[in-house]
């Protein structure tokens, strides 16, 4: 007998109290699985993309900094 079988098995045994509960755990079941994990990243992968994107501030800061120091004038 298959699992799905013996679900359908069971919730005939089941009141119409259960049959609701049973209703709503299925739809939290179908919610959860609408939401994947956040992929974890590695204390190595961190530093580099900190590293990348500190660069990137620093370049973007310097290529302000002449108008910013006119804007001072």
């Amino acid at each position: 007998m298959t699992i799905k079988e013996q679900v359908l098995q069971r919730l005939d045994t089941l009141s119409e109290a259960e049959l609701v509960q049973v209703a709503e755990f299925m739809t939290f079941l179908k919610f959860r699985t609408r939401f994947q994990p956040l992929p974890t990243q590695t204390e190595a992968q961190l530093a580099a993309l900190y590293a990348a994107c500190a660069e990137k501030d620093r370049t973007l800061a310097e290529e302000g900094m002449a108008e910013y120091a006119h804007g001072l004038d």
